[in-house]
């Protein structure tokens, strides 16, 4: 449903070029939910936006490979074509904070129906799209949803705006689906909600899901494969059973070994140091000034990636000078 190949996205700054997406290469099935994880600015928001074609601007833009999405290159198309044929009908997404995301002078209603007379009713129809809205406010278990539709976003708690964000990426029936940690925000039993709706919303479409997110517990519970991000590139990506069992990148496995786990009394480990600037990166692996199994070789040679066989026919992609 959706391939994308070697993506590049920069942010051109007076300071200099950031590399914030640096080839990143994945595919999606429909009905599958893909994982990206990483820390707080390794890309994973970017490559969202990238495949909405909305890098910021003006600094953003992609310099180079390829989205196509059921056989449709986007890399290139122009925005009016985006914005008519693609965003928000195609592909949409469910952001991370939809209080900044709900626009506070107008009914919940009226922005669930915006998107469903762009791309599905009438121009003009606007009693109609409004029903169509009430319908996806009641599918994602708003209650009440006729009266509620009426309302504004700061009469919803956190948890409701979340599933209005929702009603109205989903409006459209979109193929492919990105879930921008639609959970940060939410308490745990929030959280459990959201997931379940989620993954229904999921199965009645057949969308494909593009699941970010840093909190590798709801990663696990949602996700078919796991795609790890580190300074704008996808270190590993596996079956998740295979990465929650066996990770084989250093940085997946500092990630995996530093989230608590019932029962466990030993110290938690770390990652030393901290992510790198952007603005200059390190040569060779941008990994290699926190990994522990460093070598003079990922200090001067960025590492290729490789293919390994996990058995079952499962394969997984790494980035690293360990395993090449």
């Amino acid at each position: 449903m959706l391939e994308v190949q070697d993506l590049k996205t920069h942010l051109f700054l007076k300071r200099g070029v950031v590399r914030a997406v640096d080839g990143v290469s994945f595919d999606l099935a429909g009905g599958e939910t893909l994982g990206l994880i990483g820390e707080s600015g390794s890309g994973k928001t970017m490559t969202g936006l990238s495949l909405l074609g909305l890098p910021p601007k003006p600094a953003g833009r992609i310099v180079a490979g390829s989205i196509r999405l059921g056989g449709t290159e986007l890399v290139g198309m122009g925005e009016e074509e985006l914005a008519a044929d693609v965003r928000g009908s195609r592909i949409a997404m469910i952001s991370q904070d939809p209080m900044t995301s709900l626009n506070p002078v107008f009914t919940v209603g009226s922005q669930v129906a915006a998107p469903i007379r762009a791309h599905v009713a009438d121009g003009n129809a606007r009693g109609a799209a409004l029903d169509m809205a009430v319908r996806e406010l009641d599918r994602v278990r708003v209650p009440s949803a006729s009266a509620r539709a009426r309302d504004y976003p700061h009469q919803f708690s956190g948890g409701m705006r979340q599933r209005v964000v929702a009603a109205m990426a989903i409006a459209c029936q979109p193929e492919v689906l990105i879930a921008d940690e639609p959970t940060s925000a939410l308490d745990v039993t929030i959280q459990v909600q959201l997931m379940d709706l989620i993954e229904r919303i999921q199965g009645d479409t057949g969308a494909g899901l593009l699941f970010i997110t840093h909190d590798l517990g709801v990663a696990a519970s949602l996700c078919h494969r796991i795609a790890v991000m580190y300074a704008g590139r996808i270190v590993e990506l596996a079956e998740v059973e295979a990465l929650y069992r066996d990770p084989r990148h250093p940085y997946s496995q500092g990630l995996l070994a530093s989230v608590p786990r019932l029962g466990q009394r030993k110290r938690l480990t770390s990652i030393p140091g901290n992510p790198p600037n952007p603005l200059s990166l390190p040569t060779g692996c941008a990994f290699h000034p926190r990994c522990p199994h460093a070598t003079d070789q990922c200090r001067n040679e960025a590492p290729p990636e490789v293919t390994l066989n996990d058995g079952d026919g499962q394969s997984r992609r790494v980035a690293c000078w360990l395993e090449a």
